[in-house]
């Protein structure tokens, strides 16, 4: 049977990376990002409901205290002629206490629906908190993706002017047709073009960044670090351990007891209410004889409430409407398979991206090995084009370089280290 663990603490994960830069970034998120602000606001006021209604459970006491007086009108109905109106004052004070007896349960589901409420907006902010810090990593890794594409690219530029240089060198000599010259000159420029769009990526990944830890994209920079270690093996455990530390799954499933106390609720509407009153206290004319033992009064009694006429508000719903339960736990179903899915989409992803990275090595390995035998044929002049020109080495390193981390090419995780 599947255990909730969303209480477990996740502890920093991103400390598995050992990246400097990546720790004080997601330290950031946590007290600058404006929507956990909002999310923990909320969470406080969950929290105020449950000691509000809490308070259900014990019984309310008021006092009253306070001069009074009376004049009665000289034109109130009924008044014998020739009479005069009277007037009358007291001095009043009172200690009220009154009590629900909760014999149908309705204080005590209240109080039990307001704290599956507050645990399931606990969850929410958990949610929203590991997201951000999950889509904090996410566009940090791709910013440092992009830095390592935009490093290959300028070397290849600066490889691409020296082999234009050279192809120009060997046509001004009548070594070459000048068809080479538009070749190198057209790989240089569409070079060009590609150092461009990385560096247009690379300003989008930092602005996200600045707004994911709320400060303007215009004052907020990161210096350019290529990715230069490996990532390291996660912890992931399997798909139900996961899915139980989820908080979203956990808020799923406490809204759901919620709904099933406000079925409680509803029932207990269909019964009276049970009040007990107490009230004591002393009344007098004057400061006199006020406190005096014959100024005392008291009183006790019970009272029995049951609505009969509200206009269909405390009707029965119709039988046509599905119960609280039935419409929220629709919801959980729907949304389960989605989340199982997510998991294991991103458990995949793990092992293959794993895979692919071993993949793209060994072909930067083949790459270089074919960049060295084309620069020995032309250095011997049985080739003709300049070895950058071949674009071998230059077609592998370009998605090894994006595939380092995976990180940079897959989705948030689904699930909470």
């Amino acid at each position: 049977m599947a255990q909730p663990s969303d209480h477990l603490p996740r502890g920093a994960w991103w400390d598995l990376f050992a990246d400097p830069e990546l720790r004080a970034l997601e330290e950031e998120v946590a007290t600058a990002n404006q929507d956990l602000k909002i999310a923990e606001a909320r969470l406080r006021e969950a929290r105020a409901a449950v000691r509000f209604n809490r308070a259900g459970l014990f019984p309310t006491i008021s006092t009253t205290l306070g001069p009074r007086s009376v004049r009665e009108s000289s034109n109130q109905p009924f008044l014998a002629p020739g009479s005069r109106p009277g007037s009358s004052g007291d001095l009043l004070w009172s200690l009220d206490m009154s009590y629900e007896v909760d014999l149908w349960g309705r204080v005590r589901r209240t109080v039990a629906s307001a704290r599956n409420e507050a645990q399931a907006t606990a969850a929410d902010l958990e949610t929203a908190r590991l997201s951000l810090q999950a889509e904090l990593a996410i566009d940090y890794f791709e910013l440092r993706a992009a830095d390592a594409q935009q490093q290959l690219l300028d070397e290849t530029v600066k490889a691409f002017e020296a082999a234009l240089r050279l192809t120009m060198n060997r046509f001004q000599g009548g070594a070459a047709p000048k068809s080479d010259v538009a070749q190198a000159q057209t790989q240089l420029d569409t070079t060009r073009v590609q150092a461009t769009d990385i560096a247009v990526q690379r300003a989008q990944f930092e602005h996200a960044i600045a707004v994911l830890i709320g400060k303007p994209p215009a004052s907020f920079s990161l210096p350019r670090r290529p990715l230069d270690h490996r990532p390291p093996d996660i912890p992931i455990g399997v798909p139900s351990q996961l899915l139980e530390r989820r908080p979203d799954i956990a808020a799923a499933e406490r809204r759901v007891a919620e709904a099933n106390e406000q079925i409680g609720i509803a029932r207990a509407a269909y019964y009276p209410t049970v009040m007990l009153n107490a009230s004591v206290g002393f009344e007098g004319s004057s400061f006199g004889n006020f406190l005096n033992a014959s100024s005392l009064l008291w009183s006790v009694g019970a009272s029995i409430t049951r609505r009969s006429s509200t206009a269909g508000a405390g009707a029965p719903p119709p039988r046509r409407r599905a119960p609280p339960t039935t419409r929220r736990s629709r919801g959980v179903p729907a949304d389960h398979p989605d989340r199982v899915q997510q998991v294991e989409d991103n458990l995949t992803a793990l092992r293959v991206l794993e895979q692919e990275g071993q993949q793209q090595r060994q072909a930067v390995e083949s790459a270089q090995d074919s960049l060295q035998l084309f620069t020995n044929r032309y250095r011997g002049g049985v080739d003709n084009l300049p070895p950058g020109d071949h674009g071998a080495d230059r077609g592998a390193r370009e998605p090894a370089e994006r595939d380092r981390h995976p990180a940079a090419a897959g989705s948030a995780p689904a699930c909470s280290w």
